[in-house]
């Protein structure tokens, strides 16, 4: 059934970028398995051309390091492992956004060189605010660092959030379900892609 929608609605997609969730690049073989087993990917592009289609934004929130990763503090096991296996660099094909994802001309891309949520430090917030956003459409991965946190985020912020949960994924199903059933149904609503779409309303009537 559609979900309801409190004021305009944006998509987020969280970090579908190559060096995270292709095969033969990301360093989390249970993340990339689950991203495949689970579809993720074709749902999301699904859900961005519907969003597009009823002229709504597409932030699409990015990690691109710096080649020297200065700003990269070692005060998590994710970060420490970032500094030492030298990925996602900015301009490098691992930093690079999925092909099925590829960002649309209107879409916003908010890249970030360190720390673990997109509304940390970028412009998402303002531009949200700018756009008149009163709901968030939080996809991408992974359900239990990235996508927790920005939805944490965006609620504490004033944001509507609303967790699309087959268009998002973790290393293994167990921690995903747990992290859904425990976690982000205490802040957001969970949905499914299809009721999202549904949920969206002809261009023009926001």
């Amino acid at each position: 059934m559609p979900v309801p929608l409190h004021g305009r609605p944006a998509l987020i997609i969280s970090e579908c970028q190559r060096g995270i969730v292709e095969p033969g690049m990301g360093g989390f073989s249970g993340l990339i398995a689950q991203v495949d087993e689970r579809g993720i990917i074709a749902r999301i592009a699904d859900l961005a051309a519907r969003f597009r289609a009823a002229r709504l934004p597409v932030f699409h929130l990015t990690i691109a390091h710096r080649p020297d990763f200065a700003d990269v503090q070692r005060n998590s096991m994710l970060a420490a492992m970032a500094r030492k296996g030298g990925s996602l660099v900015t301009g490098s094909p691992a930093a690079e956004i999925m092909p099925q994802l590829a960002p649309a001309t209107e879409d916003f891309i908010i890249e970030r060189s360190s720390g673990l949520i997109g509304f940390h430090g970028t412009a998402l917030d303002a531009l949200l605010r700018r756009l008149h956003i009163g709901t968030v459409v939080i996809t991408g991965v992974s359900t239990n660092v990235a996508v927790a946190g920005c939805t944490l985020a965006a609620t504490d912020l004033g944001y509507h959030a609303i967790v699309a949960e087959d268009c998002i994924a973790a290393a293994d199903p167990a921690t995903h379900d747990i992290i859904v059933r425990d976690q982000l149904r205490m802040v957001a609503r969970i949905a499914s892609a299809a009721d999202i779409a549904q949920a969206l309303v002809t261009p023009g009537d926001y």
